[in-house]
């Protein structure tokens, strides 16, 4: 069931478009990311649902109810700050409780929610500390419980791990996802981190100059970006510049090379250029059993990462990577080296433009 929607937003400022042409429907208890590069409208179109901006046109409702033009106050929505915004004088407690003491709850029913808060965000024994008292990561989970305690009808994050360093990150993000997924609360996250979007979204919204890229879950929006703003900003791919052969059998060439996609091309002619995408671990160096597409290449550079070995080649006139997975017996070119690799025919994308 629809839960959230957003209809036809448009944002200006001063004659500037900050957003464009918005829709998106969110379904009850869905976690959705907002995610592009600074300045592609994704805060702006997160402060017209929580009423701090008004759209220049279009319509925002929650459950059928236009709260376009309601003011925050009057909006049943929680907003955690990547600054966390917490009271400095006063309590842990009393900070979680603050939003109930303005809705004029009984002490009896603020002092229930807050000790339901403490629990959920296990700070249990830090509801009489200050804010100054908390590490980061504990500020944070208190300026969530803050913004749940209230029981919102959806729940908005502003980069709300940002100040964090890296390993509080990813298990403060793990432990939003599961009270999102315990409370069943819809929530709308913004990030520019691409990991942290892929890791805890049902379904990411990829934002640029204002405007929706692509809509899709992480599996879609990784595997099969539909345009070449996403297939760059998401992941590392291998893009180039290609000529369709023939449509009716998905042949495509690049430099001469004939490659084979799984893409249907009914709408291309053969001599239409195209771009084409590939991940970098789709590549294999060729084996016994062969694959639809063998490429010629020379080894350029061997980059070790860790867990994973990135190979630079170059195909033709192109400048490919190609990811394995590290293996202390793994026996790699050298650099200079000529060699064959391949990949499916599933794993050559042909870009929209």
């Amino acid at each position: 069931m629809t839960h959230l929607t957003l209809s036809n937003i448009c944002k200006q400022f001063a004659g500037t478009t900050a957003v464009e042409d918005f829709n998106l429907e969110v379904e009850k208890g869905e976690f959705v990311s907002f995610l592009g590069p600074s300045g592609c409208g994704k805060t702006t179109t997160l402060r017209m649902i929580a009423g701090f901006e008004v759209p220049t046109t279009g319509k925002v409702t929650i459950d059928d109810t236009d709260i376009t033009y309601q003011a925050p106050n009057q909006r049943n929505v929680g907003m955690v700050f990547q600054a966390y915004a917490l009271f400095p004088n006063m309590t842990v407690a009393q900070n979680i409780g603050y939003g109930l003491r303005i809705r004029k709850e009984s002490k009896t029913a603020i002092k229930e929610r807050v000790t339901e808060m403490l629990a959920l965000i296990h700070l249990e024994k830090k509801g009489n500390s200050y804010p100054h008292q908390l590490s980061g990561g504990q500020q944070q989970r208190v300026a969530l419980a803050r913004a749940l305690a209230i029981r919102p009808q959806v729940l908005l994050l502003d980069e709300p791990l940002s100040a964090l360093d890296a390993k509080i990150r990813v298990s403060l993000r793990a432990e939003i996802r599961a009270i999102q997924k315990k409370l069943g609360i819809t929530a709308i996250y913004v990030t520019h981190d691409q990991e942290e979007a892929l890791s805890i979204s049902d379904r990411i919204v990829v934002m640029y100059e204002g405007r929706i890229e692509q809509v899709g879950t992480p599996f879609e929006i990784y595997n099969f970006p539909q345009t070449a703003f996403v297939a760059s900003f998401v992941g590392t791919l291998n893009t180039a510049p290609a000529e369709v052969v023939d449509p009716a059998k998905h042949l495509l060439k690049i430099d001469g090379v004939q490659l084979e996609s799984a893409e249907m091309l009914e709408d291309k002619h053969a001599g239409d250029k195209v771009t084409i995408a590939i991940r970098p671990e789709r590549f294999n160096f060729i084996a016994q059993e062969r694959k639809a597409n063998i490429l010629d290449c020379q080894i350029e550079n061997i980059t070790f990462l860790g867990s994973v070995v990135r190979i630079q080649l170059l195909i033709g006139s192109n400048r490919f990577y190609m990811d394995t997975f590290n293996n202390p017996f793994l026996e790699l070119p050298k650099i200079g080296d000529k060699a064959q690799i391949t990949c499916s025919r599933e794993a050559v994308l042909v870009l929209k433009a």
